[in-house]
C-alpha cells in the first residue's frame, strides 16, 4: 500500500468492538494510515457487553488487517472512556466513520462528551463508500445462518474472519438443538 506524503501530524485512535471486524473496518484502518502519522486500533471491552468473540480472537484478527501498514498498531480499552484512552496514548484524534444518519446523531453527541473529557481531542469523520455503508458486525452476524450465507458474508469480511465464522457457524450447529421436520 502506498503512504500519503500528505498525513496529518500526530496520532489517531480508531476505536471500536469490531466483533467481528467487518471490510468496512478495514477501509476506516487503510483511511487512518494514510491520514495519520500513527494509528493506534483500539478493540473497545465492555463490562456490561456480551460478545460474540474473544477479545483476544478480535485482537488477532485487527494484527493480521494492521500488519500490512508500518503505521498501524493494535491495542485494547477496557473499562476508560474512550477520550482518556486517547490522553493517555497521546493521541490528538480519534476517527469514526459514519454510514447513515443514525450514525451521524450518535458520533455527533459523542464528538461533544469527548471533548468534554479531552479538550485537546479532535474527532475525525470518515463516511465509507456506497458498497460499505450499510456494512456492521451485526449486520454481518445476522446474516450467519440461512441457506446460501457463506458467498454472501464472504463479501464483507476479511479471509481470516470469514474463516472463523465458518467455524462458528458449525459450532453452532452441533449446539443447537434439534429441529423439528416437517411431515411429508
Amino acid at each position: 500500500m502506498s503512504v500519503s506524503k500528505n498525513r496529518m501530524n500526530g496520532r489517531a485512535v480508531y476505536a471500536g468492538s469490531f466483533d467481528p471486524p467487518t471490510n468496512g473496518h478495514v477501509w476506516m484502518i487503510d483511511q487512518g494510515a494514510q491520514l495519520f502519522d500513527e494509528l493506534i486500533v483500539a478493540v473497545a471491552k465492555h463490562p456490561e457487553k456480551e460478545y460474540t468473540f474473544s477479545i483476544d480472537e478480535r485482537l488477532g484478527w485487527l494484527e493480521e488487517i494492521a500488519a500490512r501498514h508500518e503505521n498501524v498498531k493494535v491495542a485494547s480499552i477496557q473499562n476508560e472512556f474512550l477520550a482518556h484512552y486517547a490522553k493517555h496514548a497521546e493521541a490528538n484524534f480519534v476517527i469514526r466513520g459514519i454510514r447513515n444518519e443514525d450514525d451521524y446523531q450518535y458520533e455527533r453527541g459523542m464528538r461533544y462528551v469527548n471533548s468534554d473529557l479531552n479538550p485537546e481531542l479532535t474527532s475525525i469523520f470518515l463516511m465509507p463508500p456506497r458498497a460499505l455503508c450499510e456494512l456492521s458486525s451485526s449486520f454481518v452476524k445476522g446474516m450467519i445462518g440461512p441457506d446460501g450465507w457463506e458467498p454472501v458474508v464472504e463479501r464483507y469480511v476479511p479471509a481470516a474472519v470469514f474463516e472463523r465464522l465458518q467455524l462458528f457457524y458449525v459450532e453452532q450447529l452441533k449446539n443447537a438443538p434439534a429441529k423439528n421436520t416437517p411431515p411429508r
